[in-house]
């Protein structure tokens, strides 16, 4: 099957937007809606967070101390308790836990057209769990990746890999405590490789990102 793709220079900025429409029959949900950000300030302190961070068994949120705070560095397999708001009218705690961020083939940008030539897409691989038990149903959530030696890729890629790396909403069943599900978020660069993911949504989190590296 062919993958159609544009690619979008936007005025007066260094970065990259690349919009993959795929030719299947599903929504392409992750590059229609927006992506979520942090609804509250996690913890005072920078070497603080709480892997497991079971919320109280009325369901509700845990405290802002039981979330992981800004800046903090973990590692591949370990787990992430963030504030999660998608769109205007979900809202909630959410855990997150990097699984993968393994490395593709430039042939797999091929759908993205000739001004994808020399870009090697990442995989984010993760597992997503409502921590919080409000519904996040049908809400998306999407890493970022960080080139080694720090900063951001300067590329931002709407869409998924088909088979490869698929951008998955949350079920419509994810609103529970204990409910999770797997996605995958695609990143890409021209330059050195992506070593690490990142989650910097919300104002919390915009400086001080949480990152997974190996």
């Amino acid at each position: 099957m062919t993958h159609k793709g544009r690619i979008i220079f936007a005025a007066g900025l260094t970065t990259m937007a690349l919009g993959l429409t795929a030719c299947n029959d599903g929504d392409d949900s992750s590059s229609a809606q927006g992506s979520p950000s942090a609804s509250a300030p996690a913890s005072s302190d920078p070497g603080s967070k709480s892997p497991s961070a079971d919320p109280s068994d009325d369901g509700a949120a845990p405290a802002k101390g039981d979330t992981t705070a800004p800046g903090t560095k973990l590692k591949i397999g370990d787990k992430a308790v963030l504030p999660f708001k998608y769109g205007t009218d979900k809202k909630g705690t959410i855990a997150v836990t990097v699984t993968a961020i393994e490395k593709g083939a430039e042939a797999d940008m091929a759908g993205f057209g000739a001004k994808a030539k020399g870009m090697t897409p990442y995989y984010i691989r993760m597992k997503v769990e409502n921590v919080g038990g409000t519904d996040l149903a049908y809400s998306s959530l999407k890493l970022r990746g960080e080139l080694e030696g720090g900063g951001p890729t300067g590329i931002v890629l709407i869409g998924d890999l088909p088979g490869k790396c698929d951008n998955d909403t949350a079920p419509r069943d994810f609103t529970t405590k204990g409910a999770s599900y797997e996605t995958c978020s695609l990143s890409a660069t021209k330059t050195t490789p992506i070593v690490a993911a990142s989650f910097d949504e919300g104002d919390a989190y915009s400086d001080s990102p949480v990152l997974w590296t190996n």
